[in-house]
């Protein structure tokens, strides 16, 4: 078993904190073994009372003799056979419950974290919610049943072998262990094989995802043939690593079924033997054979299904990663009209992996003006975009909402007074109109306006169904720039206060991005403050105020252009 060998507990605590069907499906399995465990021991002893009676007793062998026993046994099974029933029906549904509550946390807690924090583990975050962990089903419908019979079966099974004949139990005490070392050196052998096997997953699943992202560009420009050879590749590699685990999880079972069964045969030879020189009685003989097999059995079946709910284990430690590292985003109860409020950045600094980006920017952002953030790539201007959402916390300086601390206003009531368009648009798989009224239906003449700031006219001019037209996840069958100037639709059409636009004129050509600027500009002039990112020299011009953003490397007294 490979759990000693990565110093995992063979149970995962953090399963039963994270899922309350987890808790409940525990006790369920504990009392069920229990049952089971107390069946086969009295169809053992009823088994060897008849059997044992009816050979060396000519005078009992009517069913009439032996009805109390037979009745016993009749019972017995049945209960046997209704819990273990019993037991894998709740199994499979207690997993899909746990599958379905484990992804649902890693969702929530994955929504709470930081943007450059949920950047760099987007990739392995998709491939242990949609694939990993639904591995799980396997490890709590074979290897938890299995482990807590191990625990009961096993020793209770082997008192009352001793109960019966010592010689046997003292045989069994003996070779038991022989099933766990096995396991550990097996374990061993597979270390890092499941964590290599879920690695090479994520990697294929972010090369997949970034093709199909980027296949429209690709075609484009005729290189839709190239990435087929890395794809390929990864997809052998992924392979190559499952059937590895899989040979050593066949060949690891059939190891410990050979173990198992010699250890029985050594038994029954021993029975065998001291029967014939009459050392023991035939019903101790009968019941210390039909016991030992179940004694063996449950530490036979931990090993076998450890390995095959190996991968689910693994991708359940990622998660519970995740899930220990579950922030509570700062949020307090006080609210701001946004309308008039002025937007402050007073010597905001953020940390990340790089350095600091932005380092201690300072600006006023007031209301019913254009603000535009500019700067070197990698300053830190989205990362200042997002500080003033309240998505980013500083690690020094603060983010004022008229003179209101980001960190201590209702969210909720933030974000309803801000519209927000982020470097790479959210799209939802449906229709174009689904998607630009995702805040609200807005009435037909500002929906008409809005498009022909956008420049959105023109697509659905382009798109026989109009607004009809369907659009995959992210906005697949749009180009770039289309897609560019739907998300500027459905933010020129709501009626916030605040505008927050992370380079709003990117993929657009010059006549389309004046439009754009000129309807910014106009929702200046009506009051709205807007704070925006950009590069362009016609972007800094119709800007009010523009401020240089910096990093702590390339960090220059800051000069604002009026």
């Amino acid at each position: 078993m490979s759990a000693p060998a990565r110093s995992r507990a063979p149970v995962d605590p953090r399963l039963w904190k994270y899922s309350r069907s987890a808790r409940g499906y525990l006790v369920a399995t504990v009392g069920l073994s229990t049952v089971v465990t107390l069946c086969i021991i009295v169809s053992a002893l009823a088994i060897g009372r008849v059997l044992a009676g009816v050979i060396t007793d000519p005078t009992a062998r009517s069913l009439s003799d032996w009805t109390t026993e037979l009745v016993v046994l009749g019972c017995a099974m049945a209960v046997r056979v209704l819990a273990t029933g019993a037991q894998s029906r709740y199994a499979h549904r207690s997993a899909s419950r746990v599958v379905a509550e484990l992804e649902l946390e890693v969702l929530t807690t994955a929504t709470r974290f930081e943007p450059r924090e949920l950047d760099s583990e987007r990739e392995e975050l998709a491939v242990v919610v949609t694939r990993a962990i639904g591995g799980l089903r396997a490890y709590l419908i074979g290897y938890v049943p299995a482990l807590v019979l191990a625990v009961i079966v096993t020793p209770l099974v082997l008192v009352v072998i001793l109960t019966q004949d010592v010689t046997s139990a003292v045989i069994i005490a003996v070779t038991l262990p022989l099933i766990p070392i096995f396991m550990i050196l097996i374990g061993l052998l597979t270390k890092g094989r499941a964590a290599a096997t879920l690695t090479t997953m994520t990697r294929l699943s972010a090369q997949l995802l970034d093709l199909l992202a980027g296949l429209p560009t690709l075609r484009a420009l005729g290189r839709e043939h190239g990435p087929a050879a890395r794809i390929r590749a990864l997809g052998d590699a992924h392979r190559r690593t499952t059937m590895r685990a899989l040979k050593v999880a066949f060949l690891s079972s059939m190891v410990l079924e050979l173990l198992a069964t010699l250890c029985v045969a050594l038994v029954a030879v021993g029975i065998g033997l001291r029967l014939v020189f009459g050392e023991m009685t035939l019903e101790a003989g009968i019941v210390a054979l039909i016991l030992a097999p179940e004694v063996y059995f449950p530490l036979r079946s931990v090993g076998t299904q450890f390995h095959a709910a190996e991968d689910g284990v693994e991708a359940a430690s990622r998660a519970f990663r995740v899930l220990d590292r579950r922030t509570v985003r700062p949020s307090g109860g006080r609210t701001v009209d946004a309308s008039a409020a002025n937007i402050e950045l007073d010597g905001l600094t953020v940390t990340s992996r790089d350095g600091e980006a932005p380092a201690e920017l300072s600006a006023v952002c007031r209301a019913g003006t254009v603000t535009v953030l500019t700067g070197p790539n990698g300053a830190g201007k989205s990362t200042a975009l997002q500080a003033i959402l309240g998505l980013t916390t500083p690690s020094s300086g603060a983010v004022r909402i008229g003179g209101v601390p980001v960190g201590e206003l209702d969210l909720d009531q933030w974000w309803a007074q801000v519209a927000w368009l982020p470097q790479r648009p959210v799209l939802l798989p449906g229709t174009l109109y689904e998607n630009v009224t995702l805040h609200g239906v807005p009435n037909s003449d500002a929906l008409d306006a809005a498009c022909r700031s956008a420049g959105f006219d023109e697509v659905l001019r382009d798109h026989p169904a109009g607004w009809d037209t369907c659009v995959g996840q992210g906005g697949v069958g749009l180009s770039l720039g289309e897609l560019q100037r739907l998300a500027l639709t459905r933010t020129f059409v709501s009626n916030a206060s605040v505008m927050v636009l992370d380079e709003p004129t990117a993929h657009l050509d010059s006549a389309r991005e004046k439009t754009v600027l000129q309807a910014v500009r106009a929702a200046a002039d009506r009051g709205v403050t807007v704070v925006m990112v950009g590069h362009r020299r016609s972007v800094l011009h119709a800007a009010d105020r523009v401020v240089e953003v910096r990093s702590d490397a390339t960090l220059q007294p800051k000069v604002d252009h009026v």
